[in-house]
């Protein structure tokens, strides 16, 4: 505000009770004796001369229009803020409290300046100073005007009383912390209707008061149950709505976690830092996740892989048009050829990081698979930030950007008038021009030369490229050409296949395989490069076996492929066997197999003697039987008299024997010729029976066994009814 003023000025500023012209403002001067007051009136500096005068000068009414319109109320300064912290009892204050307490001492603030210039009595000043700030004639910032709508000269004096006292806190009152859990719909019910509200907005976060106001009617009616069996009033809707949103308000976290885990996790679940404190090693683990990507790109919206190195916070990006295995193999593929092949990298339950081809991608090449919790988004927190980083920095530089949320995109629609976009697609309103091929481009430059060479918080300050470069872990490396094979895609969903004397059939296709030999399953790989072309690899995957051709997608003649397939499949079976079928001409000059065996056997068994086993004696009635008849088959059988002269002459002839003797037949042709031996060896021992000598017991237990058989009876009977006939007959 400025203090000297000449009459040119003072007429300009059109001040109540002045005149508004210079003359009219020097007549003024001239009857209020202005130039005599020597300390208030001065000689003007610069051209043209002339007197100032002081604006103190000026009558009351115009001193006050004056101060108004350069009088201002600021805020509290930072150091008045703190002396007021700091006092006792302050930090009890609410933030509603706090904020009243500063609007009071802000406006005291300006009541002393106003008193100052005003030159005016405490009292009158207060006063004055109140009429003005209520008429709104006193700039002030709207949280003050809004925290303190009027004010009297007694408050003035009473903030003036409190501050010279250092009691400053008395100046922040919170009313509705003071009725805090006293109203209707607290205390009713014994709390019964607060929990009942509070559960209606677990169950509809956005129900509307008015529907909450209903509903506790419906369960307690018009009045509600109060202190001592005292009834209350349904409280208007009014009193619902301010209700609601101190609820909404105290149990802000309590709400989000029981309707929104996934907002609880990501904004308020204690998570806590240095998880992965003993990943200290490049390439000891390493996270991946996709995301789409916040730009459109010609060819459409695509996905970005980034794969983070836990150690050393370095980022690898790949830009696929869908997710799917291959894309993380690709991403797999950059990282490894820069960084070496990690020890571990975990993943999230997405199909394209649980799909066989990245299981057997991660098993291939020792490592170890770690998949996160499932809908934990915590447990890969690095990753997480990183994409987020990715995100809000480099796509927001892109052409075809649009937004991080709908209300980005939204947001940036919008630039453009309805008219301007009327009609337009996608590609025009947000400038798509970028190529996939390009965009990937964008993100190399920017992970290697831009994040790459940033301070990073979890790295003490360092760069990324720093902390790599100062690694001296050996890295594992693979050639390009092998990583290659191993990321070529397989056959069908799983690439095993069985092999079959027409070859490997795929899609319809036969493809020949001389070196595998039919019935035989491998794992096969394609070539991306020829589709007439496998790679075959054994069931376990660990061995080569060759490579099979299609002669109709190869565009050989088929007649001459198999011909050629044959002559090298005879050629592979020759090599395979031909130490196998040399081993086995000599083994047809030496001893049988069975000789082998056997005599091996009696070699193993040379001197093994059983242990002779306890016994008891094992009788039934069968038993027994058996028993008798094996006795009386021991008892000699004398020859009967009606034996014929031929069966006598042979039991005589057999009788003159000196001994019965077993002799060792001679082979026989025919069945006759054996029936025939075995009945004369019956008579033999018949006759030595007859004879009264001593028979073994071999040849008698034969001889029972024999002679109750049919072969003997019917012998028996063919010479005794030869006989009988010959004598009926004479």
């Amino acid at each position: 505000m400025k203090e000297w003023l000449n009459a040119q000025e003072i007429a300009e500023l059109r001040l109540a009770g002045i005149p508004t012209t210079k003359k009219g403002v020097l007549n003024l001067a001239n009857r209020g004796h202005w130039e005599q007051d020597a300390k208030r009136t001065r000689q003007r500096e610069g051209r043209g001369g002339g007197l100032e005068f002081h604006y103190e000068l000026l009558p009351l009414p115009a001193r006050v229009d004056y101060f108004k319109r350069h009088l201002a109320i600021d805020p509290t300064d930072e150091a008045t803020r703190r002396e007021a912290a700091a006092e006792p009892g302050a930090a009890r204050l609410t933030a509603p409290a706090a904020e009243q307490r500063d609007a009071r001492l802000s406006i005291l603030k300006s009541a002393e300046e106003f008193h100052r210039h005003s030159k005016l009595s405490l009292i009158a000043s207060d006063k004055a100073y109140a009429r003005l700030y209520n008429a709104g004639s006193i700039a002030a910032p709207g949280w003050v005007r809004e925290t303190i709508r009027q004010i009297s000269a007694r408050s003035i004096a009473r903030w003036r009383a409190h501050r010279k006292a250092g009691e400053t806190k008395r100046l922040g009152v919170d009313r509705a912390a003071a009725r805090k859990g006293k109203g209707a719909l607290d205390i009713a019910d014994g709390g019964g209707v607060r929990t009942y509200i509070f559960a209606l907005l677990i169950q509809q976060p956005m129900i509307s008061a008015k529907n909450v106001r209903r509903l506790v009617r419906a369960r307690y009616g018009d009045l509600l149950p109060g202190h001592l069996d005292e009834a209350l009033p349904l409280p208007p809707l009014r009193t619902f709505q301010h209700f609601l949103k101190s609820v909404r308000d105290e149990h802000k976290i309590d709400l989000v976690a029981l309707t929104n885990p996934d907002a609880f996790r990501s904004q308020y679940r204690i998570a806590g830092r240095g998880s992965l404190r003993h990943v200290t090693r490049a390439g000891q683990l390493w996270m991946i996740d996709a995301s789409p990507a916040d730009a459109l790109l010609v060819d459409g919206r695509h996905s970005v892989y980034l794969c983070v190195d836990i150690a050393t916070r370095r980022l690898k990006v790949y830009v696929s048009k869908t997710p799917r295995a291959s894309a993380v193999g690709l991403l797999m593929r950059r990282a490894i050829l820069d960084w070496g092949v990690p020890e571990a990298v975990k993943t999230d339950n997405g199909s394209d990081f649980t799909a066989k081809a990245t299981e057997r991608l991660f098993a291939d090449l020792d490592i170890e698979a770690i998949t996160s919790t499932a809908f934990q988004p915590q447990e890969k927190g690095h990753i997480e930030r990183a994409i987020g980083t990715f995100q809000r920095d480099l796509m927001q530089l892109c052409p075809g950007f649009i937004g991080h949320s709908v209300s980005d995109r939204k947001a940036i629609e919008s630039r453009k008038s309805f008219a301007d976009r009327l009609g337009e697609q996608d590609r025009d309103t947000f400038a798509v021009e970028l190529t996939s091929d390009r965009f990937q481009t964008y993100c190399d430059e920017w992970a290697d030369n831009l994040y790459a060479h940033e301070p990073h918080d979890g790295l003490h300050g360092r760069t990324p490229f720093d902390v790599a470069s100062e690694s001296r872990e050996a890295i594992r490396t693979v050639e390009p050409r092998a990583l290659d094979m191993l990321l070529a895609p397989i056959a069908g969903k799983d690439g095993y296949r069985t092999a079959t004397k027409s070859g490997i059939r795929i899609d319809g296709n036969y493809y020949l395989a001389p070196a595998v030999q039919p019935e035989t399953r491998v794992f096969v790989r394609r070539d991306p490069a020829d589709l007439g072309r496998l790679f075959l690899f054994s069931d376990a995957g660990g061995d080569y076996l060759g490579e099979a051709i299609c002669p109709r997608l190869a565009g050989i003649d088929p007649a001459e492929a198999v011909k050629a397939a044959r002559a090298e499949q005879s050629r592979i079976l020759a090599e395979r066997t031909r130490e196998a079928k040399a081993e086995a001409r000599r083994m047809t000059k030496g001893p049988h197999l069975v000789e082998l065996v056997l005599g091996q056997a009696r070699k193993d068994r040379a001197g093994v003697v059983a242990f002779p086993k306890p016994s008891v004696a094992h009788s039934t009635p069968q038993i027994d039987a058996a028993k008798h008849a094996a006795s009386a088959a021991e008892r000699p059988v004398a020859p009967t008299p009606t034996h014929s002269p031929e069966a006598l002459a042979m039991h005589a002839r057999l009788a003159s024997e000196p001994a019965l003797r077993t002799v060792r037949a001679a082979p026989r042709k025919t069945d006759m010729e054996l029936m025939t031996e075995r009945w004369e060896r019956a008579l033999r021992i018949e006759a030595a029976i007859h004879r009264g000598e001593t028979i073994p017991e071999t040849d008698l237990r034969w001889h029972a066994g024999y002679s109750a058989g049919p072969e003997y009876r019917g012998l028996d009977m063919t010479h005794r009814g030869s006989l009988s006939r010959e004598r009926s007959t004479a």
